[in-house]
């Protein structure tokens, strides 16, 4: 009986062996490269640039500050004391003149010619009133000796005594027309500038009475009247009964330093329908910066803050929990730092805690930066918008 052989299982055809080594490679060599590509971290947030300044140490003047209006510190209007007309100007409108200098000269014929008069009336009387005392003492001796009577001797008494005040009235009228003939001759009251001229020769002036001749203003010193809020008073007060008090006068558009003076007037009452008071400063003026009627920048000086630690007033941020700014650490992260802030002066703030001097802040590009974030620091006018 024959035995049956075992069946041979066929080999597989070489187009297939090519498919198995291409699935194979897939399966070995494509996997790793695609689980790599899934498992990379993300790549680290760019810095954010900002523009930082330090903090300072220094002095901060604690200032009032207003709008002001210079004044003269005294003006004169200078009328004519007579009636007259006026013959000559010794002054060209504008010019400085001091107390006593010779401004117009009125003319002199009548006023001339009444202390003439008056003069003669005054010897007239003198002659009247003397020849009456010489009757009076000789009708006295008469009454003594019995050769008049009493009643003649005092009607001579009471004519003596009537010219010897006619002669009284005589000397008051005499001296009255000296007096206007000196009015005729008009000086200057006070030192100053003049203004405007509002009479030339040959105008006609009442005595006290329009037409005004010229004003007089005095520029050294001057005054500046500036007006502050009800709330300062009591600052104000405290300061000003422990020293005197500085005043600054910037003039708008000149570039040199402000005029310096000192509080000098303080009123007496706050006005109700402003809720400001009144306040004057006296200014030397040397060189002339300040008119009167011009408009100046003020500051009153209240104190000085020594060794205060101030930052651009740009680097403060206001937020929920009160004010902050953001410091720039070594390692170049960003730190919120919560301040308390003090007084500004100009472009600068002081912080009175929380922040030592020395330290970096930001003062632009605030709005990118999250707590923690490292910075990039740029020139000022460098960021993007």
């Amino acid at each position: 009986m024959l035995t049956p052989r075992p069946r041979r299982r066929p080999s597989p055809s070489p187009l297939l062996k090519v498919l198995l080594l291409a699935a194979l490679f897939c399966a070995t060599g494509c996997s790793p490269d695609e689980k790599a590509k899934g498992d990379t971290p993300a790549p680290a947030r760019p810095p954010v640039p900002v523009v930082v300044a330090r903090a300072e140490q220094k002095a901060v003047p604690v200032e009032l500050r207003s709008v002001g209006q210079v004044e003269a510190s005294s003006t004169v209007t200078v009328r004519s004391q007579v009636a007259g007309v006026i013959a000559r100007v010794h002054f060209r409108q504008g010019d400085e003149v001091r107390r006593g200098d010779l401004l117009f000269t009125l003319d002199q014929g009548p006023l001339a010619a009444a202390l003439a008069k008056a003069e003669a009336d005054g010897e007239q009387a003198r002659v009247a009133a003397e020849k009456a005392a010489a009757d009076a003492a000789r009708y006295a001796r008469l009454l003594e000796e019995g050769f008049v009577s009493r009643e003649e001797a005092e009607t001579v008494r009471a004519q003596a005594d009537s010219l010897e005040a006619a002669l009284a009235a005589a000397r008051a009228t005499l001296e009255q027309a000296r007096i206007q003939l000196r009015y005729a001759t008009i000086r200057a009251p006070q030192g100053g500038r003049t203004g405007e001229l509002l009479v030339h020769p040959g105008t006609v002036v009442k005595a006290n009475d329009a037409p005004d001749l010229v004003t007089i203003n005095a520029l050294h010193p001057v005054l500046v009247g500036f007006s502050l809020p009800e709330r300062s008073l009591a600052a104000l007060r405290r300061h000003q009964a422990a020293r005197s008090l500085e005043v600054s006068a910037q003039v708008p558009g000149d570039d040199g330093p402000p005029e310096r003076g000192t509080l000098s007037f303080l009123d007496n009452r706050v006005d109700p329908a402003t809720g400001t008071i009144r306040l004057k400063g006296t200014f030397a003026n040397p060189g002339n910066r300040l008119w009167p009627g011009q408009f100046v920048e003020v500051a009153l000086l209240l104190e000085t803050l020594a060794d205060a630690v101030v930052v651009p007033s740009a680097a403060i941020q206001t937020g929920q929990q009160g004010t902050y700014l953001f410091v720039v650490q070594p390692d170049g992260s960003a730190e919120t730092r919560r301040v308390k802030v003090g007084i500004s002066a100009g472009d600068e703030t002081v912080i009175e805690a929380g922040l030592a001097a020395g330290e970096s802040v930001v003062t632009e590009g605030q709005q990118r930066i999250s707590p923690g974030a490292r910075v990039e620091v740029k020139e000022s006018g460098a960021l993007q918008p």
